[in-house]
């Protein structure tokens, strides 16, 4: 692995160690993969970030990159930020307004030859797709042109490993989406390692190859998006990534279990579902008595199916409705409907669930 965090604790003067920023917190990146971390304000993505750039000492754990030991709380190891090879972009951009595009690019790289820097900001500019704006001042370009230059200015000492705080934040939402996928491409396409910190879910998306969501300092859970978004391990992982509801359930056995696997059904105010293979025994809940994860993409409109639900509420987003529904047992849904479907608040339209992974939880749990 090029990038090991093992164990890490940050906590600062004062908070005590129940209230750690970061708690226990282990994750891994291949070289060349890009990491996104995201969750709540105040959940320690961003401490933590600041711990591997060296920014902030770790409380206990440690930190390795490409074999060599960054920070080890327990050996009294913690490398300084310059002498990590670290690059990072920031929120704010922090460009030099008196210096142009190149000159603010090529600031962290003046100990090499003339010819040699000069090439390198060029081929960092061409990269980000700024070459032609290089003798340009940067107040002269649009902010996400200027997020761009940040790039090219930390890409340019070629870090060993690239940390971007919320650099989109600061944008409108159509313009972050784009840049979060120009990102990707510029990052990929320099080979470059990268962990990214988002409060942004459709950014985290955009960006990640492996993407960590942080609740109260720890990482709940690591992983891929589609694993992330259709197989959450934690509740908090179901409850802040996508939109749904936890409707209540009951798990059924339905025979021998085969293979450990779960041979039963799971019932629920929408009728029984049955593509349970990962599902846990009903021995794993008193009485088999869960809660279902049902995400507004499990649930499909269908004005032939038995099970109706009345409109509360809808959002309109292009292609498609977000509609709140409440079935009339008084279970809340949420449902993605195409926006050729305009029906009335108050009306009650039919129906049903098409979930490929079901995914259940304690009732009442955190």
């Amino acid at each position: 692995m090029f990038l090991t965090v093992e164990h890490a604790c940050v906590s600062y003067p004062g908070s005590g160690a129940a209230k750690a920023a970061v708690q226990d917190v282990s994750l891994v990146l291949r070289r060349g993969e890009i990491g996104v971390l995201i969750g709540p304000s105040g959940c320690g993505k961003t401490s933590l970030l600041r711990a591997v750039a060296g920014l902030e000492r770790l409380a206990a754990g440690r930190i390795v990159i490409d074999g060599e030991v960054l920070a080890d709380a327990a050996g009294g190891v913690h490398v300084s930020p310059e002498a990590r090879r670290i690059g990072m972009v920031f929120q704010d951009y922090a460009l030099f307004p008196h210096l142009s595009v190149e000159a603010n690019v090529d600031f962290g790289i003046r100990h090499l030859p003339t010819a040699q820097r000069r090439a390198r900001t060029l081929e960092v500019l061409d990269l980000v797709g700024l070459a032609h704006a290089a003798k340009r001042a940067p107040h002269q370009l649009s902010g996400g042109q200027q997020q761009r230059i940040a790039l090219a200015r930390a890409l340019a000492p070629s870090p060993r490993l690239l940390l971007l705080d919320e650099p989109f934040s600061s944008l409108d939402v159509d313009l972050r989406e784009r840049l979060a996928q120009e990102l990707r491409a510029i990052l990929k396409q320099a080979g470059t390692t990268a962990l990214f910190v988002t409060h942004d879910q459709m950014e985290a998306f955009a960006v990640g190859e492996l993407i960590g969501v942080m609740h109260r300092g720890r990482l709940e859970q690591w992983d891929d998006p589609y694993t992330l978004y259709h197989r959450p391990a934690a509740r908090f992982v179901a409850d802040f990534i996508g939109h749904g509801v936890f409707a209540p359930a009951r798990i059924v056995a339905q025979g021998v279990p085969e293979d450990g696997h779960c041979n039963c059904i799971v019932r629920t105010p929408l009728g029984d579902l049955t593509d349970v293979a990962e599902c846990p025994m009903p021995d794993a809940y008193p009485g088999g008595e869960c809660e279902v994860l049902l995400r507004a993409d499990d649930i499909v409109h269908d004005d032939a199916a038995p099970v109706k639900a009345r409109i509360e509420s809808k959002a309109f987003r292009g292609a498609e409705f977000l509609y709140t529904l409440r079935l009339a047992s008084g279970e809340k849904l949420l449902a993605h409907v195409p926006s050729h479907h305009d029906h009335q608040i108050g009306e009650w339209i039919g129906i049903r669930p098409e979930v490929d992974h079901v995914v259940t939880f304690q009732r009442g749990g955190d």
